[in-house]
């Protein structure tokens, strides 16, 4: 979206809003509230991730923070619908405006709010929020945040944030200041009683499940349709997978290969919104860092045409997923992004042979199966998760093809924990994971969030944590790209846009920090039988899988129950 720096952005209410509150109740199906929605004080029960045993962590900063955090506890101001250009949705935020230059940002915030232990949110605890340091790391731009009256804030950046916009309103979690000026050890602060302006609280946790509950101080309490919510530790696709087709589960994220296998009983539906890229994270730079094969160019090129996507979309995800381009514009959606017609699509064959000459002209030569340099042969680990069974065959898939143009890769799986703690300290080669797509019609957040620093030449170092909030997993650093992206957040002109995400594709294209795979195929199933409010291809409101980040906890106010 360009938006012209005077115009006033209003915004639309959440009318006719629902909202479930997690109650820990029994799994199965049992007879009266538990089997049906019809009174509201059945929960609904969801998988929102492998993340067992569950540890109690709502931490919105955290990398291992409970999804019901992100959206049902805590908020941003507003809410962008990331399926569509659409305007955003106002939460705690009512409307904003730029001011001539886009430099400064008035927001108006809705009157009378509360947090969830009863204590009145204002402006200032917005001024507070983008002014704490989790909020606001080294180079955000932030000049101040002033909260010139109850329902109103300032922000003032050193730059025109227009490309920003998604950043700045959409993911900066408002936070009580009564509470979090306390906090000065952020990172490592687990938060087991949040107070958050969501419409859910903190009703139980152990190791097994979280519950929440209906927040009483919540703007829309009176509209709360379904009042509780159980989030269900599942280790892996295929338990979840049962669960579900046995009436134990009603919102699930996940790959399933057959859907008929859960549709069934009658309750369950489905929808596949590919919108997420899939990649293969490599720990690319050995400057900072990083150990192995895969930190030379070659090698990552290589592997580049090695792959054979068409057998990994067909084999891995049956055919669910899209084609990725390697400037990781989402197409048709940002296909005006694509600054040149070549970088469209990634290749979709391997090529063996070209893979090798590669490598060969990078001074590697055929040692028996395996190429090898200076004595050391190409040898490379991949990991993915355990229980994610698509991206565990998608792992052994890549590993076929690389053994056939000569580079070795030993694929294994690993738990959740080792997985998140791998990527977020830099100690692995290959990972199958997955890119946070974008938010708006726009590349942009992938660009800063995934391949740049907080300010140019700024990457964290292996062995230092991934500041909040980024998710620069390679270790990806290059001047050219991390000035082009801060060049890119003061623009409202889309020609000047599009050169400078040109400069930006070019680089990435070619050094393949992140080498993508696919587009995923983002099935969610969700119980049409139980509740009514879902996203549908008709009327895709907001990105429907349960472990969505803030539009997950937007898709739980608007749903009812069925009667």
């Amino acid at each position: 979206m360009i938006r012209n720096g005077r115009r006033k952005i209003a915004l639309t209410a959440v009318a006719g809003a629902s909202v479930l509150a997690l109650g820990l109740t029994a799994c199965g199906a049992g007879g009266g509230n538990e089997g049906s929605g019809g009174d509201g004080d059945r929960a609904l029960r969801v998988w929102a991730g492998s993340q067992t045993p569950i540890t109690a962590n709502y931490n919105p900063f955290a990398p291992t923070v409970l999804h019901g955090a992100l959206g049902p506890i805590y908020e941003p101001l507003f809410f962008f619908n990331k399926t569509a250009d659409s305007e955003p949705v106002g939460l705690i935020g009512d409307s904003y405006e730029y001011n001539e230059d886009g430099t400064v940002i008035t927001v108006t915030i809705k009157p009378d709010l509360k947090w969830s232990d009863g204590e009145p949110l204002t402006a200032a605890d917005v001024a507070f929020s983008f002014t704490y340091e989790a909020n606001n790391p080294e180079g955000n731009g932030l000049v101040s945040a002033e909260a010139t009256d109850d329902t109103t804030v300032v922000l003032t950046y050193t730059t025109a944030q227009y490309t920003t916009e998604f950043q700045r309103l959409g993911s900066t979690y408002i936070l009580p200041e009564h509470v979090w000026s306390e906090v000065t050890d952020f990172a490592n602060f687990a938060n087991e009683d949040p107070v958050g302006s969501g419409a859910y609280v903190v009703d139980k946790t152990t190791s097994e499940s979280y519950t929440l509950v209906a927040n009483e101080n919540f703007r829309d309490a009176d509209d709360l349709g379904v009042k509780k919510v159980q989030y269900i530790a599942v280790d892996n696709n295929q338990t979840a997978q049962d669960l579900l087709a046995a009436g134990k589960l009603d919102w699930t994220g996940m790959f399933i290969p057959n859907p008929d296998d859960v549709t069934g009983n009658g309750a369950i539906d489905w929808i596949n919104t590919p919108q997420d890229p899939t990649v293969l994270y490599t720990c690319s730079n050995a400057e900072l860092g990083c150990t192995g094969p895969q930190t030379d160019v070659a090698v990552r090129q290589a592997l580049n045409v090695a792959i054979d996507r068409a057998a990994i979309k067909d084999k891995a995800f049956v055919g669910l997923t899209g084609d990725i381009s390697p400037t990781f514009a989402l197409l048709p959606r940002d296909e005006k992004w694509v600054a040149d017609p070549a970088n469209e699509v990634s290749p979709q064959e391997a090529n063996a042979a070209e893979a090798g000459e590669i490598l060969e002209a990078a001074g590697y030569t055929k040692d028996g199966d395996f190429y090898s340099k200076d004595g050391k042969p190409l040898e490379l680990s991949l990991i993915s998760v355990d229980g994610w069974t698509d991206y565990n065959d998608a792992a052994k898939l890549i590993a076929e093809q690389a053994e056939a143009a000569g580079i070795k890769v030993t694929a294994s799986t690993v738990q959740w924990q080792e997985f998140s703690d791998a990527r977020q300290g830099g100690d692995f080669q290959l990972i199958v994971g997955g890119v946070i797509g974008t938010s708006v019609a726009d590349p942009f957040q992938i660009y800063r969030d995934w391949f740049g620093g907080t300010t140019v030449g700024s990457t964290a170092a292996v062995g230092s944590e991934v500041p909040a909030g980024r998710w620069n997993f390679s270790r990806y650093s290059n001047p050219v790209v991390d000035e082009a992206v801060q060049a890119a957040i003061s623009t409202n002109d889309e020609a000047e846009k599009k050169e400078l995400y040109g400069t930006i594709q070019t680089e990435i294209v070619r050094d393949l920090p992140y080498i993508p795979l696919v587009i995923n195929a983002t099935q969610t199933f969700y119980n049409t039988k139980d509740f009514t409010g879902w996203p549908t291809e008709e009327d895709l409101y907001a990105f429907p899988p349960s472990w969505g980040a803030i539009a997950a906890g937007y898709i739980l106010t608007q749903l009812e129950p069925a009667n």
